[in-house]
């Protein structure tokens, strides 16, 4: 059969990553078209993937009036989310929308009300489900290997600021939007169980410059959670922490405890007269996450050949949205939130 043909809207630093993995590993579909509404960064991205001019949009809906496609990948900023959602819906586009999901709860109701409308595939960016050591720690926690999860800690690091729309918690829901969408998915899905409660604090400790524009900025958090099933959780964050990217996980069982990650980016240390022991750490989500990226967007091509529901769903961009949003309440409100 012929490639799906997909249309890549947003050529910024997580679709510009995106691109090369579609012309590197998925060999089912191809980007036909990229939309961005700085040109610029739309045609150099489009260089880079073979197009040409004429594959190249700051419109979505002008792509679509020039081209047929089966699919959209959404790696825009989060407050486009629904309505670039809405858009593909209508037109019978199978949509991966990139996390988070949304800014409200209504808006995510909308998007997966507008994709089962349309009979089409949403599926959200939760790309750790498909790295090889978040699976197979899911798979023994599942099958009993260290009984039932009683405390479940989940970190984010990133190296450096994210993009400046996202300061204003209104257009992103924050850091812990941004950067611990991943966690808060994560958490509720080891633990197989949904949130009851969450209490969260926050802090600008290091880009003070920034509250006087966005007096609700924080860069670091700790978020104290309780899942239905009584597991207990934990999600911090600093960003930017400046020391690399960091994201690790641990689980507390019954009878055991599972670790994910690590700093170091790999097993090679070295040493010479002018330092001590060495290990290189990852720099980047880019590096840390790769092989998950991959999978993910493997799952998605392949969901929409053989009419599969995917099993990164809205409900679960949803979840951790609910989660997020009941966070920030909790950090203005000084007081735990139930949900």
């Amino acid at each position: 059969m012929k490639p799906l043909k997909v249309c890549l809207i947003g050529a910024g630093r997580v679709g510009s990553f995106i691109g090369p993995i579609y012309n590197e590993y998925i060999t089912k579909a191809r980007i036909t078209a990229i939309v961005d509404t700085d040109l610029s960064n739309a045609s150099i991205l489009a260089k880079n993937n073979e197009l040409s001019k004429k594959n190249v949009f700051t419109n979505f809906e002008n792509a679509i009036l020039k081209q047929k496609f089966d699919a959209v990948l959404i790696t825009t900023p989060t407050f486009t989310h629904k309505e670039l959602t809405k858009i593909a819906a209508s037109n019978k586009l199978n949509v991966f929308c990139e996390k988070p999901m949304a800014i409200t709860i209504e808006d995510c109701d909308e998007m997966i009300e507008d994709c089962e409308k349309n009979n089409i595939i949403l599926q959200i960016g939760f790309m750790r489900r498909f790295n090889k050591d978040f699976q197979e720690a899911k798979s023994r926690i599942d099958e009993g290997l260290i009984g039932e999860p009683i405390i479940i800690k989940s970190l984010t690091r990133g190296p450096g600021l994210a993009p400046k729309w996202s300061y204003d918690i209104k257009n992103s829901n924050g850091i812990l939007a941004e950067v611990n969408s991943h966690d808060f998915d994560t958490v509720r899905w080891l633990a197989n169980s949904e949130y009851a409660k969450v209490y969260a604090e926050a802090y600008n400790f290091k880009s003070q410059e920034i509250l006087k524009e966005y007096p609700q900025f924080y860069d670091s958090a700790i978020v104290n959670l309780k899942l239905k099933n009584n597991t207990m959780a934990t999600i911090d964050v600093v960003c930017p922490c400046d020391y690399g990217y960091d994201s690790r996980t641990e689980i507390v069982g019954t009878k055991g405890v599972i670790f994910i990650g690590s700093l170091k980016g790999n097993t090679l240390s070295y040493c010479t007269k002018d330092s001590s022991v060495v290990t290189p750490q990852f720099l980047s989500w880019k590096n840390r996450f790769h092989e998950g990226y991959i999978n993910e967007h493997k799952h998605f091509i392949n969901c929409i050949i053989k009419g599969e529901k995917p099993s990164v769903t809205g409900y679960d961009g949803k979840m951790a949205t609910c989660a997020v949003i009941a966070a920030n309440s909790s950090i203005i409100s000084g007081k735990a939130v139930n949900l």
